[in-house]
């Protein structure tokens, strides 16, 4: 099912779990369309389009019920089984990366940081010790590594992304302001450009879209 999921629904899919969580946390057991779509800015037409092509969940009549459909999306994200990350580097980004508790919870789980940094090798960010980037061939060897995130200068990027292809990590999220492509792999990669959202921010601003 998840191979025929259009990349636009794909983007949504995050939205609708983090929303479906906060209903579950709230003590809402089931949701209309409707009331869905008014929480995400959505048409319930939209909603109803998005939930069926990830395999329903839905009763008519009866709307969906909040926990089944927040796991049956968790399990199209593939959400529920742990991924083990590698950050790199332990800069501003990638030390947000390793701090940020909500990971953690959704199974998203950091096991080692690199830095070439002889200011940062050594020292820790939260209880993870930063290693030299000369350790990483033997850790990955050593370790399963399901993800590198790369939050390294841009021109890094392209070299340390096939580093880490060519020790058989198979996804990549990057925050180097550059788009990763890997030809010719099934290596899967996420461009994170951080300036995007502002940008479209400013242009909300300056367009009027924004008061």
């Amino acid at each position: 099912m998840a191979d025929h999921i259009s990349d636009a629904v794909v983007r949504r899919l995050p939205g609708y779990y983090r929303h479906l969580r906060e209903l579950e946390q709230e003590g809402i057991n089931q949701v209309s369309s409707q009331e869905l779509g008014a929480r995400m800015g959505q048409t319930p037409s939209l909603v109803r389009q998005d939930l069926n092509s990830v395999g329903g969940f839905g009763r008519q009549g009866y709307g969906y019920d909040v926990t089944r459909l927040k796991e049956g999306i968790g399990h199209v994200l593939g959400l529920d089984h742990t991924h083990t990350m590698i950050i790199i580097v332990a800069g501003s980004i990638g030390s947000a990366v390793a701090r940020y508790p909500g990971f953690l919870k959704e199974g998203f789980i950091t096991i080692g940081m690199f830095d070439t940094s002889p200011e940062r090798v050594g020292s820790t960010v939260g209880d993870m010790a930063i290693r030299d980037m000369k350790e990483l061939d033997r850790f990955v060897a050593d370790n399963t590594v399901d993800i590198a995130v790369l939050a390294v200068p841009a021109s890094a990027a392209r070299e340390i992304a096939k580093q880490v292809v060519d020790l058989g990590i198979m996804a990549i999220w990057n925050f180097a302001p550059v788009d990763l492509k890997v030809a010719d792999t099934p290596v899967k990669i996420v461009n994170a450009h951080l300036s995007d959202s502002l940008q479209v921010l400013s242009f909300l601003m300056t367009s009027g879209e924004i008061e």
